[in-house]
């Protein structure tokens, strides 16, 4: 178990559900991803990342799935790309699951 952390921690952390609008190959990456576009709706736009999850999913089946985000994380680079948010997701190893809201939601919905 991690550390416990307090509510003000939790508050900080802005957790959106996204569109995927784009899904191309990443053979830069040490590791086999993808690098998705998502878009957070109006306030937020559009935000790039990049998800080790082809072995779970291929790129047709991400395109316009919708997923949950933390979106206030500083951008990283990753090889020549800048990732700018993190997708949630349950992880086994090296397998990872995406989170999803059960139904179609707008985007840029908080999570809380």
């Amino acid at each position: 178990m991690s550390e416990t952390i307090s509510w003000p921690d939790f508050a900080k952390i802005d957790i959106r559900v996204g569109t995927v609008i784009e899904v191309a190959d990443f053979p830069e990456a040490r590791n086999p991803a993808y690098q998705l576009h998502i878009d957070f709706g109006e306030e937020i736009g559009v935000k790039k990342t990049s998800a080790q999850i082809t072995g779970r999913y291929t790129k047709e089946e991400l395109l316009l799935k919708q997923v949950v985000a933390v979106v206030n994380f500083p951008k990283k680079q990753i090889a020549h790309f800048m990732s700018e948010c993190l997708i949630l997701g349950a992880v086994a190893g090296k397998d990872v699951i995406l989170l999803q809201p059960e139904s179609s939601v707008v985007n840029g919905l908080k999570i809380s």
